[in-house]
């Protein structure tokens, strides 16, 4: 690969981050800006990671940390609403025998682990900054910053997520599309019988769930049809919540006990998106949230977006000249991919909205997660 080679990375979530350690290990230099002045270590309650992205966390050499923070649980329960398990079944190995199924952790104790690993690799990180595409052409990009700098780079890999301005930038039109569906979540005190994800279907919520996220901690949710967000004021969202999670049994009253405090819950709709042309524009490249989401009904967002940073990173580096070619082999190497399970997460949630019975889920997603097996 000729060198120096000189990146630009927008956005400090998962894709973005994974990518740029990935990169400065190669030897790249690497920039990159995160819009949010806390560089999103606060946000967000829990996680569920499956094998195929833990795979990637080991590739980025963040393994350890996370197998120590998190906890680890190889089946999921299906419960009634009263708590009656209904089923257990385990959980594919959908990262190799050697790692766990799934693994549950504290969304942000796994990006403070990734903030770490990038700035252990010495790349040179500005927070509270956005960054605006000024011209390109074959060779690189003018980019400048909100703090009125400018400079040219080889790459911008633009991983600014669900709303990537940089996205629309570029000529590229997609947006995300909400399905019909919002979830309620929340972060909470593990009871100690709970070992690992339980789904209920049915009662007042579409699903109602739990995952272990530690020795200790837990993430609870509840999915329900999406309501108008500003008719719901955010000193309301504990009661809210309550209102659907006081009909479940099981480990469900346990945890609504611990439903008291508004600011801790949080409430999001289902989007969709998927950019079905190249997620490239020259020498700006689409990862993760950017280029695709899905409802978390196969809990494979994240592991897509680590996937991305894991497969463009690889191509970066593996000694092609950076140019259309290489960009539409990542493309296809990633659509191939990513749109069988965008597919099925959102055909899992409309079964439930349209209030079909006899739906195939348990045969959709062992067919998916199969697929998930194969390295990316």
């Amino acid at each position: 690969m000729p060198q120096p080679h000189k990146i630009l990375v927008i956005g400090g979530g998962a894709a973005g981050n994974a990518v740029t350690i990935l990169l400065r290990r190669a030897g790249c230099t690497v920039h990159l800006v995160e819009a949010k002045d806390d560089w999103n270590a606060t946000a967000g309650s829990g996680i569920t990671l499956q094998g195929n992205a833990l795979r990637v966390l080991r590739e980025l050499g963040v393994w350890e940390q996370v197998q120590a923070s998190g906890f680890g649980f190889g089946s999921v329960g299906i419960t009634a609403a009263d708590g009656t398990v209904l089923h257990v079944q385990d959980d594919l190995r959908t990262g190799g025998d050697d790692l766990p199924a799934t693994v549950g952790m504290q969304r942000p104790r796994l990006q403070q682990i990734l903030i770490d690993a990038v700035r252990a690799s010495g790349t040179a990180v500005q927070l509270g900054t956005t960054a605006e595409i000024v011209r390109q052409d074959a060779d690189g990009v003018c980019v400048r910053l909100s703090n009125g700098t400018e400079d040219r780079y080889d790459l911008v890999v633009a991983a600014d997520g669900l709303g990537s301005t940089t996205r629309a930038a570029i000529g590229i039109t997609d947006k995300p599309e909400p399905t019909g569906m919002a979830i309620w979540r929340i972060a909470a005190p593990r009871p100690a019988g709970v070992t690992r994800t339980d789904l209920a279907y049915g009662g007042p919520a579409y699903i109602a769930g739990y995952c272990p996220t530690s020795d200790t901690t837990l993430y609870a949710y509840v999915v329900e049809a999406n309501r108008d967000r500003a008719s719901i004021p955010t000193e309301s969202y504990a009661d809210e919540m309550r209102r659907l999670t006081r009909h479940y049994g099981g480990f469900w009253p346990e945890i609504t006990a611990h439903i008291t405090d508004p600011a801790k819950v949080n409430y999001t709709w289902f989007d969709r998106m998927l950019v079905e042309d190249s997620w490239h524009r020259g020498r700006v490249v689409l990862v993760g949230d950017a280029a695709h989401c899905c409802p978390p009904t196969l809990a494979q967002g994240a592991a897509m977006s680590l996937e991305d940073a894991w497969v463009l990173a690889q191509l970066l580096t593996g000694g092609d000249a950076w140019d259309d070619a290489l960009f539409e082999t990542y493309y296809e190497r990633r659509i191939a991919r990513v749109r069988p399970v965008v597919e099925a997460s959102v055909q899992i949630g409309q079964w439930q909205l349209d209030g079909v019975r006899d739906a195939d889920v348990p045969g959709l997603m062992g067919r998916t997660m199969t697929m998930l097996r194969e390295l990316p």
